[in-house]
């Protein structure tokens, strides 16, 4: 099992970037996929949760309205797109997936059991 996300780099204030994150060696169809970040000195915070049964995405308050998801089963691919980025949105974005969480525990870390390594997503003022 796999995840590995990819896309990050370095954006201006109010700039876009578009992360991937790969799966393979399980069915994504089965699984909540989430994407969570990691600020230098700061603990991982949840960013999203796209559950696999209804397709619903959950959001932080922090990234609503700004960042959006998609996902292709058939590719394995989980995308976060994210926009009007902000200095304060700088962290390593990790994706991970987790068998169908309950709504309440999709913020928790330990709701997911694949991990993917970490992308870097630097924002500049």
């Amino acid at each position: 099992v796999q995840l590995q996300a990819s896309g990050g780099g370095l954006v201006q204030t109010g700039g876009s970037l578009r992360l991937s994150c790969a799966a393979s060696g399980f069915t994504l169809d089965y699984y909540t996929i989430a994407w969570f970040r990691q600020a230098p000195g700061k603990e991982r915070e949840w960013v999203s949760s796209r559950r696999s049964g209804d397709g619903r995405t959950y959001w932080a308050d922090s990234v609503k309205g700004r960042f959006a998801d998609s996902r292709d089963n058939a590719k394995k691919m989980v995308y976060l797109q994210m926009n009007s980025l902000k200095p304060e949105d700088t962290a390593v974005y990790y994706c991970a997936a987790g068998p169908r969480p309950i709504i309440s525990a999709l913020h928790l870390m330990g709701s997911y059991s694949y991990w993917g390594h970490g992308t870097q997503v630097t924002v500049s003022s």
